[in-house]
């Protein structure tokens, strides 16, 4: 039985481990003639709470506008690098397990999700529970986690972290 896919949802977070994942949905979807989504869902309220008891719509704008702009930098560096262009950027508000294996897939008709083993410190998944094996577990569609680099060499965990460290997170 031959599976083909055409519509991957690829759940970015800044870390390296989902930028990996979009390196290899890139073959996949290359493989299969695929149309790519691309996707960074905004946790709004992980970024500490307002007096009204909201976040002002300002600091909601910005942090939109900076998830949009980290899309369009991955849209745009592996356009560079692939020539693979079928690509769409989506930003979404809400808890990413749910907004990931349900309601995305759901308006969208993905497919397949491919996404990092984890983008999160052992102590977040320990406090959160992981995205991914939420979404592994729950999702309706196939779910390729990737746990490994371009070269097939299983990433190493504590590097990783070193280098996800500094970098944005939205989700």
């Amino acid at each position: 039985m031959e599976q083909n896919y055409a519509n991957i949802l690829v759940p970015v977070d800044g870390s390296v481990q989902a930028e990996l994942a979009l390196k290899k949905a890139v073959t996949v979807a290359q493989q299969n003639d695929a149309h790519i989504d691309l996707l960074n869902v905004l946790r709004i309220n992980h970024y500490g709470f307002y007096v009204s008891g909201s976040m002002p719509g300002g600091v909601i704008h910005d942090l939109a506008q900076d998830a949009t702009s980290y899309l369009d930098s991955l849209v745009q560096t592996t356009r560079a690098a692939t020539g693979f262009k079928d690509m769409a950027i989506h930003v979404r508000f809400g808890n990413p397990k749910t907004v990931i294996s349900h309601e995305f897939v759901r308006d969208h008709q993905n497919d397949l999700i491919v996404l990092g083993a984890t983008g999160m410190s052992a102590v977040a998944r320990m406090v959160e529970g992981s995205v991914t094996a939420y979404v592994s577990r729950m999702a309706a569609v196939d779910v390729y986690v990737v746990r490994t680099d371009e070269s097939g060499k299983q990433i190493d965990a504590s590097q990783v972290a070193t280098e996800n460290k500094d970098q944005p997170k939205f989700f």
